[in-house]
This record gives C-alpha cells, structure tokens and sequence, in this order.
C-alpha cells in the first residue's frame, strides 16, 4: 500500500513516521522547502516568491499558549527543561529532531504544491501536485491519503458594516510578524479569543491604543496596560473611526482581525465528498475518516486539544482502519455514529462553527481512538495540565506563561507559579 501525504508540519511528521513503521510506503508533499508548517517563522506575508499563499502565521516573539509537557508525542517526549512555555524556534527544533531521528527526510517531495486529488477506480485516488522550482507537473496513483494540511493559513474576516468606506489599514492576525508596524497607532482588534487577548499585548508595546472588541458577556479578567480597553462589537465602520453597539464612537488607523480561520482544501476534487460548512467538516468518522471513501483521513481538525498527541492517535487510529477495515463499522454505523456526535454537540448549545471544538472533552475523544486501536491511553496528569493552563490563562494572562510544570507521575504534577509578567 501507498500513502499520499499532504503536508509536512507536526500532523504530516506523525503520519509519515507510523506510515513507514507500519511497512507501509508513503510519499509527503509539502509546498514549502522545509519541515514544520505554522511552526516555521516568515517574514513575508501575503504571497511567497512562487505565488502561493505564505502558510504560517508565526509572529515574532511568540511563546507557545500550551506547556511543553503536553505538547510532544504519545512516546516522544519534549525534552525536561527550564521553562514549560517554549519559543516558536525551540518547538521547530523538537520537530526537526523528530523528522531526524526517525529518518523522515528522504520520504518528503520539497517544494510540491498539491493541485488536485480525486477518486478513481479500485478505491485508488489520483493526486497532481507541480515542482514549484522546476515547474513540472506530474500525476501520482496512491491507495490511501492524509490530508495533513493544518488549518490557521486560510483567513477568516468578520464581516463590518461600512468598512468599504473605511480609509485606515486592514489586517489579519495570520499577517502579524512584529509589534512595531503598529507604531503609534489607534488599533481596534476584533475578537477576543486566544491570539486577540495575546496580541493586544503585543500591540500594545507599540501602539499609542488598543480597543479590544468583542461580544463576550463579562470583559476579560486579566488586567491589561491602561492603554488597551474593551468595547463591545462594532456596530458600523465610517472612514477615520468606528462606532460600537454601546454607542461610543473611537478614530482608528487600523482594523486589525483575530476572527480565526476556515478549514480550507482547494485541491479535494468534488468527488471526494468532502464538504465545509462554517468550519464543520463532513463527513467524517470521529472527526477524521472521509465516510463516502474512507482511505482518505483528515488529520488534525480538532481544536482546543493537547495538538501533537491527538496527531499522533489519529494518525495510528487511520491506519489501524487501512490494516483492518472489517473491524471497524460499516459506512451507515460511521453515518449514524456522527450524526449521534452532532446531536449531543447541538444539545450543549454548539453552532456548526464549533463542531470539531473538544477542549474539556478531549480526554473522551482520545479514549476513544486508544480504545480501538489497542493503545494505552493517554495519562490523566495530561489533561489535568491542560485544565489547570485553561483556568490559569483566563486571570493571569501576563503571568501564566512564566509557569512552570513537572510531571510526577500519570497522574499527578505539581506547578511553580510565575509572579513576573511575561508581557
């Protein structure tokens, strides 16, 4: 059996290394010249020098939002250090070393844009991806596919009333690189989940203001410089300011939007089946087997999740199903099995956009995928880091990346606290 792989960032990684210990072989397309996906820190923004879309959006300064002692695969561990909450360089460095060590190089195609994937007959799929260095194209037969393709590179944009008539700078967080571009500026960022709350701070060191705006119900807790404010949503655009549903009127120079990003696929032929609808994507067994042709897995959709271990499961989980499709459920049981998961998202009060959100339930997920494929599950002292970040992050925003974690056993762990801002 041959796999495809679309991507070489930490999900593509994984998928490559269980592939070919499998004994399976496998082929990895990756459209940039090195490994890492969003974990790979760009200048450029907008497009690159081959005019594709730039696919990260790592930003200068960047610590990561999770410790590391959640952050690395089921059995390869980041490694003990001073600090839980790494740099974007020390991450890439981790992943570069887990290519390394497990001789996934000679298996990658550099430099290889995908352009289209389809069906086609014997349950094979045919995959056209061009040389962006040589511009050639070439027509590819595989058994099975990963589509390992990340989702923070295609921009989701809040959609403002009057902003045709507005005068000032618009961007996206995913084209955030420096504070310093913001020098002395009037900023209004729209959302306030994890990059909004994050980047005001960073804004903030050179903007003269920040308007945090947002629809949450209480503000934030965390204590921001006197120079950041919330307001609630904008109610209209005009051409120097903006006005916001309390009535408050502010001039701005720049619209700036953490308003997240829409799961993208442009090289899925139609016949895949594969369909998006305000970020939920269907259909999919357990958020990642394509049920109208199954030797295709969607790697990594899920959010608010311990990242790297779930890669990693998912991965093994796709496999298990390539090895053994006839103990796994039948294509109605898959359909039944989601339309089930839907349902009781619905119930807890969840849209669409939030379907693959797993956050305090991930534990249940993950059990679900070791349960089927015979692993060990994942230890209890993982999701209790992961908790006890959640709730540190909401009320100590500046401090909360100085802390510490030490994992004592599967279930226990014990936690310096920062007292110094981070900020």
């Amino acid at each position: 059996m041959h796999i495809a792989i679309i991507g070489a960032g930490a999900a593509g990684l994984s998928a490559i290394r269980h592939t070919i210990q499998a004994n399976f072989e496998c082929t990895a397309f990756e459209q940039t010249g090195e490994i890492g996906g969003t974990w790979v820190y760009r200048d450029e923004v907008g497009v690159d020098r081959f005019g594709i879309p730039v696919h990260t959006s790592m930003y200068e300064g960047l610590r990561t939002n999770l410790p590391k002692e959640v952050m690395g695969f089921p059995d390869f561990p980041m490694k003990d250090g001073d600090i839980s909450y790494l740099p974007q360089q020390d991450v890439l460095n981790f992943l570069e070393n887990f290519a390394q060590t497990f001789d996934l190089y000679k298996h990658i195609k550099f430099y290889n844009h995908v352009k289209s994937i389809k069906p086609i007959e014997n349950n094979r799929w045919e995959l056209t991806s061009i040389n962006l260095q040589t511009k050639e194209i070439t027509v590819y037969q595989f058994d099975a596919v990963m589509v390992c393709n990340g989702h923070y590179h295609k921009p989701r944009y809040a959609q403002l009333d009057g902003i045709e008539k507005f005068k000032g700078i618009q961007k996206h967080s995913h084209d955030y690189r420096k504070a310093k571009e913001f020098q002395d500026q009037r900023v209004v960022i729209i959302g306030a989940g994890p990059s909004g709350v994050d980047l005001a701070y960073h804004i903030s060191k050179a903007a003269k203001k920040v308007i945090l705006s947002h629809h949450l119900k209480d503000p934030i807790e965390t204590q921001f410089p006197e120079h950041v404010i919330q307001l609630p949503d904008i109610k209209e655009v005009k051409e120097y300011s903006v006005i916001f549903k309390d009535g408050s009127e502010e001039e701005i120079d720049v619209i700036f939007y953490c308003t997240g990003y829409e799961y993208s696929f442009p090289f899925l032929s139609e016949e895949c089946g594969i369909i998006v609808d305000d970020n939920y994507v269907q259909p999919l067994y357990k958020h990642l087997i394509n049920i109208e042709h199954p030797t295709m897995a969607i790697v990594g959709l899920p959010f608010y999740v311990c990242a790297f271990i779930m890669f990693d499961l998912q991965v093994r989980f796709f496999l298990k199903y390539l090895t053994n499709p006839k103990d796994f459920p039948t294509k109605q049981e898959m359909m039944e099995d989601t339309q089930k998961d839907i349902e009781q998202r619905r119930a807890r009060g969840l849209t669409a956009r939030y379907y693959h959100s797993l956050g305090t339930v991930q534990d249940k997920y993950f059990k679900t995928l070791t349960d089927l494929i015979g692993m060990e599950e994942t230890p209890p002292v993982i999701f209790k880091i992961y908790k006890d970040r959640a709730q540190r992050s909401k009320t100590y925003l500046q401090y909360y990346r100085g802390d510490n974690y030490c994992v004592l056993n599967s279930e226990k762990f014990t936690v310096s606290r920062s007292t110094t801002k981070i900020f």
